[in-house]
């Protein structure tokens, strides 16, 4: 029983590090074939609301409100010149 355990924590434990893991679009995709599922209402209404999770990684604020764009919209590249020492 308890090796029946341990497996299900670590089956769990891989799962979540391969959906963390995995680029964007795969967990969109991923999760819009899984809220197809025969699953409980509310899991499955978590995965329709993953898979329709907007793209952008969160981590410098390119999807926020404030920067909001159309889609398609080209966003521009800054480059900025780092003053000599």
């Amino acid at each position: 029983m308890q090796d029946l355990v341990v497996g299900l924590i670590v089956a769990g434990c891989a799962l979540y590090a391969a959906w963390v893991l995995m680029p964007a679009s795969w967990r969109r995709a991923a999760a819009g074939r899984a809220s197809g599922l025969p699953l409980p209402a509310p899991l499955r209404t978590r995965f329709e609301r993953l898979a329709r999770s907007a793209p952008g990684c969160g981590c410098d604020g390119c999807d926020s409100p404030a920067v909001a764009r159309k889609p398609g919209e080209a966003q521009p590249v800054r480059f900025v010149r780092k003053p000599h020492a």
